[in-house]
């Protein structure tokens, strides 16, 4: 059996340790951070979404970034048996909606816990507070690590898994894009992604905190094509707007957001503009001698409602018996496609992950192992895989991490 190096203590580092060390390796993980699992802790706000409970083909449709590269590794670990193995260590979970995975106790920590359990009975040595400066070739092959105060220290095989850009405060901040680019790897150009959109309307600060359910959006280029559109969750920010549809939306827009775009709100999807009137029309009877702004609490939300009465240029005093169906068009126009102008995104410290990394033509998919150095693995966000909201980036953590830790030292080739 080998000793192995594991670098960074997150989702797939850990996945990829507890892996190797099940199969009889010696394993040393090393975190620069104080505890493993920092990012973990701070998913899904703190409640942790750990996969999403459907097939491998559902896996890769909602794979952006390159998902066939992970085709092979969701057959070493899909969801049903990531759910499985959390379950053996300890962790209930519950399916909400979407499918997505949550731990019964809505505890992030907790997910850390049954992480932690694994290493303890896979016998890994953990290593905390302590950074790793290089990694360390000779003739064509991972021999150990440098750590960064300056300690040499030998092994048969290196993984590397030390996460993207994204969250810079968890520790995030690209070390393994260098390890790789020094031994020689392309790292794609890297972006923010699942990311807070920046809009140019100054009105979504006065919204700031408010959260809508049940909406639509679109979002169209400058040439009015419709480039992306989804159902349910969005919250205003100081700056823009961001919560579960936004951040799927970004994955579409990041590459070129430069180019321009516009989001559409529609308050009301359940209803298509036909019966929306003939709703507005109902609350305008009922409400008819009141001032127009004091019409439309049956509608929308109270802190929406100043704003919407503004964009729609009809005078807030107006009384409702004498708005002109000109006017109730507006603002039927106004509640099916409420229009934003994106400007930008909220950038690294508030994305959920990195689009871009280490170029997956250069790994095997079925060991994560580079192909232009031997016993040197990759997984996790470091690569050039991505996912949309869901607990797809995390499943994509646990496959790429588990299949390195399965991979690495194959029969024969241990030491």
């Amino acid at each position: 059996m080998g000793k192995i190096i594991v670098v960074g203590g997150g989702a797939a580092g850990i996945m990829a340790a507890g892996r190797a060390g099940s199969r009889g390796h010696e394993v040393h993980l090393y975190e620069k951070n104080n505890r493993l699992g920092k990012k973990i802790l701070i998913t899904g706000k703190g409640r942790c979404n750990l996969t999403n409970d459907c097939d491998v083909e559902t896996l890769l449709e909602n794979i952006p970034g390159n998902p066939y590269f992970m085709y092979s590794a969701f057959y070493h670990l899909d969801s049903p048996q990531t759910q499985a193995l959390f379950h053996r260590l300890g962790l209930e979970t519950k399916v909400e909606r979407g499918r997505r995975v949550f731990p019964v106790s809505d505890k992030s920590l907790d997910v850390v816990f049954a992480l932690e359990q694994y290493l303890r009975e896979n016998k890994v040595k953990q290593h905390l507070d302590t950074p790793v400066e290089e990694i360390l070739i000779s003739e064509g092959k991972a021999v150990g690590v440098r750590l960064k105060k300056g300690t040499v220290i030998e092994a048969d095989a290196v993984i590397v898994t030390t996460g993207g850009l994204s969250y810079p405060a968890t520790g995030s901040t690209g070390d393994g894009y260098r390890f790789a680019k020094k031994v020689g790897h392309q790292v794609t150009r890297l972006y923010p992604s699942l990311v807070p959109l920046k809009t140019a309307e100054e009105w979504c600060k006065s919204l700031m905190g408010l959260s809508l359910r049940n909406i639509s959006i679109q979002v169209k280029n400058r040439k009015g094509k419709t480039v992306y559109e989804e159902f349910g969750e969005m919250l205003f920010t100081h700056y823009g707007v961001s919560g579960p549809v936004i951040l799927s939306a970004s994955r579409h827009l990041i590459l070129t957001i430069d180019e321009g775009y516009k989001l559409y709100i529609d308050l009301k999807p359940a209803m298509d503009e036909k019966k929306l009137d003939m709703r507005l029309l109902r609350d305008f009877e009922k409400y008819a001698n009141r001032d127009f702004i004091n019409a439309l609490d049956d509608l929308l939300p109270k802190k929406l409602i100043p704003v919407i009465v503004a964009l729609s240029g009809i005078p807030e005093s107006k009384k409702v018996n004498s708005i002109t169906k000109e006017e109730r068009k507006s603002l039927l126009t106004l509640t099916k496609g409420l229009p934003l102008t994106i400007t930008g995104t909220a950038g690294y410290n508030e994305a959920v992950i990195t689009c871009g990394g280490i170029c997956v033509d250069e790994i095997d998919p079925s060991t994560m192992e580079s192909k232009l150095v031997k016993n040197l693995h990759f997984a996790g966000e470091v690569l050039d895989v991505d996912a949309y909201t869901g607990g797809y980036n995390l499943q994509i953590a646990f496959s790429s991490g588990f299949t390195a830790g399965e991979g690495v030292l194959p029969q024969g080739q241990e030491e």
